[in-house]
């Protein structure tokens, strides 16, 4: 039997959190997957699962929706992002640099959840995109090479 929560606990954020990571080619084109259950294109990365690390979550979902286990860079920006469909949302995008050819060729999708995984040059998000995706991934690539990430709400710098 759960023990009844208090006034405070329930007013206590319990946001949605997702980790994934940017890749790109050795023109500066960044990899997109196209999911089969939604209409526009995402990052690689997922939904992060209880008593999990967003780094942890970004390195399994490369692993399950592309099959490879590249390493991981640093945090580029983490997004504010609430909508009204699924409430509170925090979004975590790491560096993961540049495949090598080898690795681009060992990627395998996840069947039952991608169509297909293609690099697009950065002037292309706008159409591949959903906005605030967009915006956020905009503002990972203008984050790559600096010291710091960047903290974001609705893709959009507050600092």
């Amino acid at each position: 039997m759960t023990e009844p929560q208090s006034e405070h606990e329930l007013r206590m954020a319990r946001p949605r959190m997702a980790a994934g990571a940017l890749f790109f080619n050795d023109q500066g084109d960044v990899l997109l997957v196209r999911p089969s259950y939604k209409p526009m294109w995402e990052i690689p990365g997922g939904y992060i699962e209880v008593g999990e690390s967003p780094l942890a979550a970004c390195k399994r979902e490369v692993l399950e929706e592309l099959g490879i286990t590249p390493p991981i860079g640093p945090l580029l920006v983490v997004d504010w992002a609430p909508n009204e469909r699924d409430g509170d949302k925090v979004l975590w995008v790491f560096d993961g640099g540049e495949l090598q050819p080898k690795e681009v060729s060992a990627i395998k999708l996840q069947a039952d959840e991608l169509l297909g995984a293609e690099f697009h040059p950065v002037s292309a998000l706008d159409e591949l995109l959903i906005p605030r995706l967009a915006r956020r991934v905009r503002q990972a690539i203008a984050t790559r090479g600096q010291a710091r990430a960047r903290y974001l709400e609705h893709g959009e710098p507050v600092q």
